[in-house]
């Protein structure tokens, strides 16, 4: 892997996450159709999204850097239309490594916080960087249906974005739903706890109850999904809470764990141990 690849890596996917040398030439990256000319592809690293049709192609993330020509390859095999928007649902550099090649094909755009927080300045043109930013909401009409993009109180960054392709009835949720397994919360980059279990919990009052979700971590689901997690989010974080104000340290807490039934959400990038410690961190009085 890169040096400049690597750093990207370390610096900017968020402290939780181990900094670990993947092997990308060993990365296949598959496609799965979510719904009408919408698409999720993985990976490694974070989901990305895809919207193919008469208006060309449009992108939601990209993953790293040494796989932009593999996630190219792929979306080709969609659609040989033109790339027209790249969307970064935050600034982690598993969602925005493939920036540098993709944003010189087509605009790039995401809450303005991404951009600061990808180092931009005002005189800034690197093709890494957003182009289009904006602060609560916009929309994009193309391929037949209005895009809408809703950023998001902190939650896992401050410059989180949901994007709801509505006439396909598909979300993707960037990394404020992570399906099946614990989340990274990125505490030092604006990231929230208590936001975070907030905000899941007011989408499952708003998403459609049949529409498509695509996570930003694991596999493409349903409200039922993100009810799972919602529902260890408020356990987990309880545990946790109670275990603070009767004055446990983290290491005690650790070494009670958590119940048996959220085992298996533990995954080698965020462990049960690196979740305490994020919920230990994030809930603990300042």
């Amino acid at each position: 892997m890169k040096t400049k690849a690597l750093l990207t890596f370390i610096l900017l996917t968020g402290p939780a996450l181990a900094p670990a040398q993947p092997d990308f030439s060993k990365v296949e990256v598959k496609t799965i159709h979510v719904a009408g000319n919408i698409y999720m592809l993985t990976g490694s690293g974070g989901n990305i999204g895809v919207s193919a049709g008469s208006d060309g192609l449009l992108l939601v993330d990209d993953q790293f850097a040494p796989l932009a020509g593999k996630i190219a390859a792929a979306v080709k095999e969609l659609s040989p239309g033109k790339l027209k928007f790249v969307l970064n649902t935050h600034h982690h550099g598993d969602h925005t490594g493939g920036n540098a090649f993709f944003g010189q094909q087509a605009p790039i755009i995401a809450q303005t916080n991404v951009r600061k927080r990808l180092g931009g300045k005002p005189n800034d043109s690197k093709p890494e960087l957003p182009v289009v930013t904006f602060d609560d909401s916009l929309s994009i009409w193309f391929n037949g249906e209005e895009i809408k993009l809703i950023h998001v109180p902190p939650a896992h960054t401050d410059n989180d974005t949901i994007i709801y392709f509505t006439g396909a009835n598909v979300i993707h949720f960037g990394d404020t739903f992570f399906s099946g397994r614990f989340p990274n919360i990125d505490l030092s980059g604006g990231g929230d706890v208590r936001g975070y279990i907030k905000n899941v919990a007011d989408a499952i009052q708003k998403v459609p109850p049949d529409a498509k979700l695509i996570p930003g971590h694991g596999p493409l689901s349903t409200v039922k999904e993100l009810k799972e997690f919602h529902e260890m989010l408020v356990e987990t974080s309880g545990i946790v809470e109670k275990a603070i104000a009767a004055g446990k340290t983290l290491d005690q807490i650790k070494a009670e764990g958590l119940p048996e039934n959220w085992k298996s959400w533990s995954v080698p990038t965020i462990t049960t141990a690196q979740w305490l410690d994020i919920l230990y961190r994030g809930l603990k009085p300042k």
